[in-house]
């Protein structure tokens, strides 16, 4: 069902700040920024290997990554695996019992599929299941 890790989802206070350390000191490369106005973040991507660094600054007051930041500081979001097909991963987690926050897919950076798995299914580590987008 899962084909990779396609991301690590880090929260951050600014994207401008945050962005050379992973760019310039970890020699990541800079994939760019992209703003995800359904989830009220702005993200830059940096591709590690066959796996990407995915930086959240949160663009408005009521956006999850606001609450996070004032809950947990900056630091790991959540942890995203690639899947060929959403829906059908889906269903069967669903199936299987397993707790989700998105019973449905929903749209993400770079046009991908994207569905979050509930921390107290996964270990308490939000998980998102994504699909490439098209």
């Amino acid at each position: 069902m899962l084909t990779k890790i396609n991301h690590i989802g880090i929260a951050v206070k600014s994207l401008e700040i945050s962005i050379p350390f992973y760019r310039d000191q970890l020699g990541m490369n800079f994939e760019g920024t992209e703003e995800v106005a359904e989830q009220k973040v702005k993200v830059a991507f940096l591709q590690i290997g066959e796996s990407r660094i995915e930086l959240l600054e949160p663009t408005s007051d009521d956006s999850p990554i606001t609450s996070f930041l004032a809950k947990k500081g900056e630091g790991i979001h959540h942890m995203a695996y690639e899947v060929d097909d959403i829906e059908a991963a889906l269903a069967e987690m669903k199936k299987n019992g397993t707790r989700l926050i998105d019973e449905t897919p929903r749209r993400g950076a770079h046009n991908s599929l994207i569905a979050f798995l509930h921390p107290k299914a996964t270990g308490g580590v939000l998980t998102e299941i994504c699909q490439a987008g098209h």
